[in-house]
């Protein structure tokens, strides 16, 4: 199922698209350029799970592929959660709006998840990146611990815990 939304008063145009094994050569390309470790085929296998079609999109920008947003639902301590796993924009394609309306897509859909319902999303941010930090912060996220050693192969190696619970 693909969202499309109006960015501007011009003809530019924000679409997401669900992750199929027809674009998943793209999500790949697009997670080398963006991120700084190399995904699993786990991770590649799994984002392509029907259960996750509403958490995983593929971004577009006036139709090229620009971003990604892949999330995994678990169940943890009695809860369902939703962890987000990855979210990212292409560097010249930042300070559009794309990541908030990546991640307001995903909040959407999991406040309106009803099989299982949603309790909270969480996410891992590098302590490093305080520019990401209070992107989440300002979409109503909350530090809630910081994970000593999380990331293994960069540094620094801690990571703070963010979440938003839903009501």
């Amino acid at each position: 199922m693909s969202t499309a939304s109006s960015t501007s008063s011009t003809s530019r145009r924000v679409t997401f698209a669900s992750i199929t094994t027809n674009n998943l050569g793209t999500v790949r390309k697009l997670n080398a350029v963006l991120f700084p470790i190399k995904y699993s085929e786990k991770f590649y296998k799994d984002i392509l799970l029907p259960e996750v079609e509403d958490f995983c999109k593929l971004v577009y920008y006036n139709d090229i592929p620009v971003g990604t947003i892949c999330c995994r639902l678990e169940n943890k301590d009695g809860q369902n959660v939703i962890y987000l796993m990855t979210m990212g924009i292409l560097a010249p394609y930042r300070s559009r709006k794309l990541g908030s309306q990546s991640l307001e897509l995903v909040l959407a859909a999991a406040s309106t998840h009803t099989k299982p319902n949603v309790d909270k999303i969480y996410l891992h941010v590098q302590i490093s990146n305080h520019d990401a930090k209070k992107f989440y912060e300002a979409h109503g996220f909350k530090q809630v611990e910081v994970h000593k050693d999380y990331y293994k192969k960069i540094v620094p190696h801690d990571a703070w815990v963010l979440e938003k619970v839903f009501s």
